[in-house]
């Protein structure tokens, strides 16, 4: 795990020369740094996947993310709920009901990588 700018292009060295690839989570590191970790990637070509899917977009190997437009639109209806009286404490806690995977074929295709028929089969987004 990467806990600074420098340590990114280390860490990515090592899983490249490992063959290993890499998973990036959601945080507030990765989200500062998210444009350096994506082209260490690509220039040490460590397949990832992303917890962002405009990740994928941007070069990554794959994401797999909740909907960010259904989130918005639940927490929009929660805001309208406390706006009403309803007490904060009183609405429940709630998990994403929609995911999304995309498939960069055009980054696979660089590391080499095959993409499974049937795994490209339950993509929501596979992109050339």
């Amino acid at each position: 795990m990467a806990r600074s700018e420098a340590e990114i292009e280390n860490l990515m060295a090592e899983i490249g020369r490992s063959g290993g690839g890499l998973c990036v989570m959601a945080d507030p590191f990765t989200t500062k740094y998210v444009a350096r970790i994506v082209r260490a990637a690509a220039r040490e070509r460590v397949p990832a996947a992303y917890a962002w899917s405009d990740l994928a977009r941007a070069g990554g190997l794959l994401s797999y993310s909740s909907v960010p437009d259904e989130m918005y639109q639940r927490a929009a209806e929660y805001v309208d709920r406390i706006l009403r009286g309803e007490r904060p404490g009183d609405l429940p806690v709630q998990s994403p009901t929609k995911y999304e995977l995309l498939i960069n074929l055009k980054t696979a295709r660089e590391l080499g990588i095959s993409i499974p028929d049937h795994l490209l089969a339950l993509a929501d987004a596979v992109i050339e």
